[in-house]
């Protein structure tokens, strides 16, 4: 895989969308089912994903995942232990380790929400990102990880779901693409 190519596209991408010099964003490649940060035109951080197991697409009620360029516009769960389970962006109160399992997308340990910028692609009408709750979380079913397995959002280990987390700030940028 060229990540140079990877960094040097996605740059250019997301740049089209944002007003500031564009240092830190996030890159979801869906083919690879991989998810790099790059700051200073550098990986600094690289984890397998699963994205959906419905494909890509961006349309409401969809359950697929998204393209284009989005944005980090909520952080939730700092500090909360790994497996707390969330529904509808609040604590449960349960811990996944606790539960039994099913096939459910639960939303474990930490969400990093997106806002689509690209309007008619992922923003506004019935393609819209944050109408849709797509997110960047943890998951129990992290045995799936590294093959489209979700209900459209980026699901991820939940230990590196944290370590992204720490890495991040709401406004950082994230481009969804195919490769």
């Amino acid at each position: 895989m060229n990540y140079d190519s990877i960094i040097k596209n996605s740059k250019s991408h997301l740049q089209s969308f944002l007003n500031d010099e564009l240092n830190k964003f996030v890159v979801v490649l869906i083919e690879n089912q991989k998810l790099i940060l790059v700051n200073n035109n550098s990986i600094i951080f690289k984890a397998d994903i699963s994205t959906s197991k419905f494909g890509i697409g961006n349309k409401e009620n969809s359950l697929m995942t998204p393209l284009g360029a989005h944005v980090i516009c909520d952080m939730i769960g700092d500090g909360e232990s790994i497996g707390t389970v969330f529904k509808g962006r609040k604590l449960t109160g349960e811990n996944m380790n606790d539960l039994v399992i099913s096939d459910s997308d639960l939303v474990t340990t930490r969400i990093i929400r997106l806002d689509g910028l690209e309007a008619n692609v992922n923003k506004g009408g019935d393609v819209d990102t944050f109408s849709r709750y797509i997110y960047i979380h943890g998951t129990p079913h992290e045995d799936k990880i590294g093959r489209p397995a979700s209900h459209g959002c980026v699901r991820m280990k939940n230990i590196e779901i944290t370590d992204l987390f720490k890495l991040l700030d709401i406004g950082t940028p994230v481009l969804i693409t195919r490769s």
